[in-house]
Formats: structure tokens, C-alpha cells, sequence
């Protein structure tokens, strides 16, 4: 038991996989995925090398497709102890599973040949989880925004009461960020190409040594492996890596995620604390372990944690595109091996909250309308002030005296700590020609929501809705919080 509990407590351990980030995401980053992609790689290199005239046998082939998924682990471990060479010491397992093919495993290929190609075809693989993930997302807030377009609250510029708006109006904000985070990402993601077989500085030489200074046949070999691979292409450049600028694009569009989800995430902190909107809140969870009574929003606040990390992490990958030396330095490995990866794990366990975080909001019309009846008084005024002057009023004397009782209502909620009383003072006014009922009627708050309403309607119809009904296939994702 002593010896259990030691392996699992005494070292560290990345809270990214022991709290927030899926099984899925870290299946995609794991040794067991690199690696076997690494041998579809070679099996894809000797097919091509194959097929474009090289002396290699369907044999061969065949035992390399036979071995693609029982990894000799121990073998490749052993080996890298001796040579310090992660690739080969890959390649001399493969060999030792494969004696008939030993001899074309990795022919005419540089380490990055399955270093960079992997990372390409992994972060391809991390981006169709972010991007089911995100839809996710989005098709719950749509759903949010749709049930509460009509109803109306409070909107603040500056966090100052501000003219009202619509409780669904709002979320349409947070879904417009989303959706421009989708576009980004399909824009990226679309744009992904192999780096193909470049060899050691990207001139593809010992290809060209290979193919019998057959260029037609480099240029193929690229094509072919990209489209075994699962791309339309390569890209038609390189040094010995893809360029890192690849990278930044890539964890840039997580930043982007991760950046609205903390708007998101922000505002319902500020709506929890109002007492209007709250992130869901378990039977039997604790809030403090000093004051019982609280609910904290410890899942937007988790979101907003967890989204820092990831806005500042795109620095990595930017600052390493800026810093390669001509076609190849290795200042790149070791901050690629936790920038890239740590930003999807990070960014997965943000969507999986914001998923979980919508799906339980609750609202609270009631404390939303005293909000906002608390205020509204002061917007209406100019409504009365037209009505007056319809009624026969002046309008300049109709507006000084409004100035005038507003100032005192404003004294009596902030200085005496009274409930907004505009509306009896103007009444007791002779000089409005208006009964309290006509007072009362300019006290209608979807008299100043705008088109509010319909805003959220036609942004529904029109742009989400048939991006949801495009991605069908990928809705209904529920997600799972550890902790």
C-alpha cells in the first residue's frame, strides 16, 4: 500500500490531466499516439517509395502493417538509454518487430520527417475536439439566448447602469465571440498541410539521391504521403521543420477560445454576484469552508484561471517562430513539447465548463426586474418629459424640472439609502399634466429594450442556427467536470 501511495503522490503530476482536460484530449497528445503515428508514417514512406519505382517488396510492407500497433516499448526504451536518439531508437524497434523491412524503415528521412508530420497530424486531431467542443458550446448559448431574448435587464457600459437590454440579447454577445472563434479555427484548421519528406534542410537531396535525380518524383512523393496522411497537401516550402509560425497560428486560435470564454465567464461572476444569473451550484457542494452560506462561481472563476494560462502560452510558440536560425535550430523542441500540447489540454477543459457552466444556469427574473426597476425611472424621463409636452407642457421648463427631481431622487437612493421615489415626485408636481397612470405606463421596461428581441432572433436564424444545422452531426456533446 506504502508503495502505491508513493507512486502516485510523491512526484508531480500536470493538474491539465488530473482535473481539467478530457481523457479524449490527452489521448491525443499521449506517447501511444505519437508513436503509432510515427510507424503510419514510415508505412506510408515505404508505400510511396514503393509505388514511385524504389526496390521495396509488398512483403515488406506487409510487416511493417503488421506491427503498425503492438509497440515493443521495452525495446525502444532500452535503445534510447545507448543512443540518445528517440527516432532511432523507434526505428530499431521497429526493425527488431520487422526484420525483412529493417532496411526501408525511415528511408531517406530526416527525425522530423515523423516529428513535425505527427505534430501536424496531432494538432489536427486536438483542433476537431476543440471545434465539436466549441459548436457544443455555442448551441447551448444559442438555446439561452433564444428562451430569454424577451426578457429585459439591466445593461451596463462601464458597469454603470446603462439603457436595458435583454438577458438573451446579452448571450447572443458571448455567442458572436464564439462564432468568430469558429471561423478562425476552420480557417486554420483548413489551412494545415504535411511537411512531407523534406530531408535535412528542406531541399529533399537524398530523395533526389534516392529517385535517380528525379524531381517529378520528389514533388510526388510529397503529394502522396500528405494524401495517405489524410491531406490535401504539403507545404511547398520548408527548411528541415514546417514553420513554426504554423504553431503560433494554431495556439493563437486557443487564445481566442479562451479569451471570450473569460468575457463569458466574467460576466457571469458579476451576474452571479447581483444575484441575477448563477453558474450551477451541487447539492452537497461547498462554497467556503468558512462561511457556509456561499455560493461561489467557481467554475466561471476556473474558466477565467484557465484561460489565462492559455492567452499567455501563445507567447511560446510566437516568440519560438521568431528565434529559428535558417533551416533548423532545436531551441524549439522542448517549448513545443509543452506549449502546443498544454494549450489544448487546457483550452478542452475551458469548453467543457463553459458546455457545463450554460447547460445549469439559473435566472432569476424577479431580482432581474427589481434591478431593473430600480433604474429605470431615471431612463424614462425622457419618455415623460415628451408626454408632458404633448399634454401641454413646456418643454424647456418640463426638462428643468426633471433635472432637478432626479437630482433629489438620486440623493434619497444614494445618500439616505431610500427606494427610488422619481416617479411620486414628479407626480406631486403641478407642473406635469400627467395622472399616475400615465407615469406608471412609461414604466413598461420593453418599452426600452430596442429591437433587442428581434436582434436575437435574426442573429439566430441567420447565422447560428445554420452553422448548427451545417455541424449537425457533432451536437449533443455533454461534458464531464473531475472536479
Amino acid at each position: 500500500m506504502a508503495e502505491e501511495m508513493n507512486a502516485s503522490y510523491d512526484k508531480y503530476v500536470s493538474p491539465l490531466s488530473e482535473r481539467y482536460a478530457s481523457r479524449e484530449m490527452q489521448a491525443v497528445f499521449s506517447p501511444d499516439r505519437k508513436f503509432r503515428t510515427w510507424r503510419k508514417l514510415w508505412i506510408a514512406l515505404a508505400e510511396t517509395e514503393k509505388e514511385l519505382g524504389l526496390d521495396i517488396t509488398d512483403e515488406q510492407i506487409a510487416e511493417l502493417k503488421a506491427h503498425a500497433e503492438d509497440i515493443n516499448y521495452a525495446d525502444a526504451k532500452a535503445r534510447e538509454k545507448e543512443v540518445r536518439h528517440d527516432v532511432m531508437s523507434h526505428v530499431y524497434a521497429y526493425g527488431l518487430q520487422c526484420p525483412k523491412a529493417r532496411g526501408i524503415i525511415h528511408l531517406g528521412a530526416t527525425s522530423c520527417y515523423v516529428g513535425d508530420n505527427t505534430d501536424i497530424i496531432l494538432m489536427r486531431d486536438a483542433l476537431a475536439i476543440i471545434r465539436r467542443k466549441l459548436i457544443n458550446a455555442i448551441a447551448r448559448l444559442a438555446r439561452f439566448a433564444d428562451e430569454y431574448k424577451d426578457l429585459p435587464t439591466l445593461a451596463f457600459t462601464h458597469f454603470q447602469p446603462a439603457q436595458p437590454t435583454t438577458v438573451g440579447k446579452r448571450a447572443s454577445l458571448w455567442i458572436n465571440e464564439f462564432m468568430m472563434d469558429l471561423e478562425d479555427l476552420d480557417y486554420v484548421s483548413g489551412s494545415l498541410k504535411m511537411l512531407g519528406s523534406k530531408g535535412t534542410t528542406g531541399t529533399q537531396a537524398s530523395f533526389l539521391e534516392l529517385f535517380n535525380g528525379d524531381h517529378a518524383a520528389c514533388e510526388k512523393a510529397d503529394q502522396m504521403i500528405a494524401e495517405k496522411m489524410g491531406f490535401e497537401g504539403c507545404y511547398p516550402v520548408s527548411g528541415q521543420t514546417y514553420s513554426r509560425k504554423v504553431d503560433t497560428r494554431v495556439v493563437n486560435v486557443l487564445a481566442g477560445i479562451a479569451a471570450s470564454a473569460t468575457k463569458f465567464s466574467n460576466d457571469i461572476r458579476l451576474l452571479q454576484h447581483l444575484k441575477e444569473v448563477e453558474e450551477p451550484f451541487e447539492k452537497s457542494q461547498i462554497g467556503s469552508s468558512a462561511m457556509a452560506y456561499k455560493r461561489n462561481p467557481m467554475r466561471s472563476e476556473r474558466i477565467a484561471s484557465l484561460s489565462r494560462y492559455v492567452i499567455a502560452d501563445a507567447m511560446n510558440p510566437a516568440i519560438t517562430s521568431s528565434v529559428q536560425w535558417f533551416e533548423r535550430t532545436l531551441d524549439d523542441s522542448a517549448n513545443k513539447r509543452l506549449s502546443v500540447p498544454e494549450g489544448f489540454l487546457a483550452c478542452d477543459g475551458i469548453l467543457d465548463l463553459v458546455v457545463n457552466v450554460v447547460d445549469g444556469l439559473v435566472v432569476y427574473p424577479k431580482v432581474i426586474t427589481k434591478h431593473l426597476m430600480a433604474e429605470l425611472p431615471f431612463m424614462a424621463t425622457e419618455n415623460i418629459m415628451m408626454d408632458a409636452v404633448k399634454a401641454g407642457g413646456d418643454r424647456q421648463e418640463m426638462h428643468e424640472k426633471i433635472r432637478q427631481l432626479s437630482m433629489e431622487a438620486g440623493r434619497n437612493v444614494k445618500v439616505e439609502g431610500l427606494d427610488n421615489n422619481l416617479f411620486d415626485l414628479i407626480d406631486a408636481d403641478p407642473a406635469f399634466p400627467l395622472t399616475k397612470e400615465e407615469l406608471t405606463a412609461s414604466l413598461d421596461p420593453k418599452k426600452y429594450v430596442g429591437r433587442a428581441p428581434q436582434q436575437v432572433t435574426s442573429y439566430l436564424n441567420n447565422v447560428v442556427n445554420p452553422m448548427l444545422e451545417a455541424n449537425k452531426e457533432v451536437l449533443g456533446y455533454t461534458s464531464e467536470i473531475n472536479v
